[in-house]
């Protein structure tokens, strides 16, 4: 039973780590960061992806999990306090571990851009894959991150949630213990 893996061993200190941790990714883009060491989630939750949910999710805030994820759902309820929702649109934070477009997703308003949705996308890992140049807002002159398990047309993709901007979602990629944030703010491009 998932209820009998643990938690954070100190809730406030990796809590504070956790939001320290996604904070830096989202003002440096393309950077890695840690989250989520020493945490053993139920499958298919990654450490990183856990240790975001336990930091940013509670019971007034509207989780989506793709069907992949519902095997954890115990465990995160009962961590969090969150009730997750059926539809993708009302999400603040959405996990899921493939992507085909961000359009389920709410990209917010022009007037409320901050209502839009933060999907948590669980990827092959960092280092390797896809070659990426990132720029704007946070990366000195472009950045460059491989990934792997984005789909082919993640550059296209991530073209037309830019082209929203104000709107748009904010994304997080994990891969382990590992996380990147792409704020809708950056340009990426195939490198």
């Amino acid at each position: 039973m998932s209820l009998d893996l643990p938690g954070f061993a100190d809730p406030v200190a990796d809590a504070h780590a956790t939001f320290r941790a996604v904070l830096d990714a989202l003002a440096h883009p393309g950077r890695v960061q840690l989250a989520g060491t020493g945490l053993r989630p139920p499958a298919p939750l990654m450490p990183a992806t856990a240790a975001l949910l336990l930091t940013l999710v509670d019971v007034e805030t509207p989780l989506w999990l793709a069907p992949d994820f519902w095997p954890a759902r115990e465990w995160i309820v009962f961590h969090t306090g969150a009730s997750p929702i059926d539809d993708p649109a009302r999400a603040a934070f959405a996990v899921a571990a493939t992507l085909s477009d961000f359009e389920g997703f709410s990209a917010g308003t022009d007037e409320a851009p901050e209502t839009s949705a933060t999907p948590i996308v669980q990827i092959a890992g960092f280092g390797v894959g896809q070659r990426l140049r990132l720029s704007g807002p946070g990366v000195r002159g472009s950045a460059t991150l491989h990934a792997d398990g984005l789909p082919p047309d993640f550059p296209a993709l991530w073209a037309a949630n830019h082209a929203l901007y104000p709107r748009g979602v904010d994304l997080v990629l994990v891969a382990g213990e590992a996380l990147v944030a792409l704020p809708r703010s950056v340009r990426v491009e195939r490198a």
